[in-house]
């Protein structure tokens, strides 16, 4: 039985209508596919058919994920990762895939199913074999790891850790609209596998970097993002280039795990754009 929502579905039927080359693009903790709204526009400008898929029972607003946000609770990388993979399977022409943050993660994995024409992956998650532990990253997650029974609970930010983990390089007034227009309760079951993937064999969080046919892949970091440390992004990107496809890596200076929503977002979404097009233009 398949998992897609009827709206998740009917972004994808029309996806399939318009005949062009479609980009998924994947969001991360504690946001929602309507992050995304920009750039899909920005993409669609420029002659792509986008879709943005939730997570499973994901809720249709803001205002609703912070009246229930137990419905976040539990979810699990590999569900979210099969969720998109499904949509990926419907869509009737190979897409680009963007992800952010677990997003950027996901991304990657998708990437090493073979089933993206090409990816960019931004600020990513670090996955297993991704050794670094920045103390920036180990504080920026301790909301929920300080916490073991965090796992099977749905956490929610204060405006304070979301400034230091996400709005540390915009003023305060943008970074407290930032708070209120896009930031939700999350699953703390990510966070606790991403920080056991080393320990553990069978983790969630393993991606097949050795596939030939990943395809293109950029990874994009910020520069002071204190949630994923561009060294996370860096060794990432040294693992993933021993692949025989293109593996490249962006720096975005000043910039931290906002990067995707805030008033600096077009500077990061031309160069993922530029990558797009490159490698997945837009089918006549």
């Amino acid at each position: 039985m398949g998992t897609l929502t009827q709206w998740e579905q009917d972004e994808v039927a029309k996806a399939n209508e318009s005949g062009r080359r479609p980009v998924v693009f994947v969001h991360g903790l504690w946001l929602l596919s309507s992050s995304w709204d920009k750039w899909r526009a920005l993409f669609e400008d420029q002659g792509y058919a986008t879709i943005a898929p939730g997570w499973p029972d994901d809720p249709g607003s803001v205002e609703e994920a912070r009246r229930d946000p137990e419905v976040f609770a539990k979810k699990m990388v590999k569900q979210v990762t099969e969720h998109y993979l499904e949509a990926i399977d419907a869509l009737e022409h190979e897409p680009a895939v963007i992800g952010h943050s677990f997003g950027g993660l996901i991304a990657q994995k998708i990437a090493g199913e073979g089933v993206a024409a090409a990816t960019v992956s931004i600020d990513n998650a670090p996955f297993q074999g991704v050794l670094q532990l920045p103390a920036s990253s180990l504080k920026s997650a301790a909301p929920v790891l300080t916490n073991p029974t965090n796992i099977g609970k749905a956490v929610s930010l204060t405006f304070e850790q979301f400034r230091y983990g996400w709005a540390n390089h915009v003023d305060e007034a943008e970074a407290r609209e930032l708070y209120e227009t896009y930031h939700v309760p999350t699953s703390g079951v990510p966070l606790f596998q991403a920080a056991t993937a080393n320990f553990n064999p069978f983790a969630e969080t393993k991606v097949d970097t050795k596939n030939p046919e990943r395809g293109p892949l950029l990874l994009i970091s910020g520069e002071g993002d204190n949630t994923v440390p561009a060294s996370i992004v860096e060794a990432s990107y040294k693992i993933q280039s021993r692949n025989e496809g293109v593996t490249r890596l962006a720096t975005v200076p000043n910039r931290g795990h906002s990067l995707t929503i805030d008033s600096g977002w077009r500077e990061v979404a031309d160069i993922a754009l530029e990558f797009v097009q490159e490698f997945a233009p837009v089918e006549s």
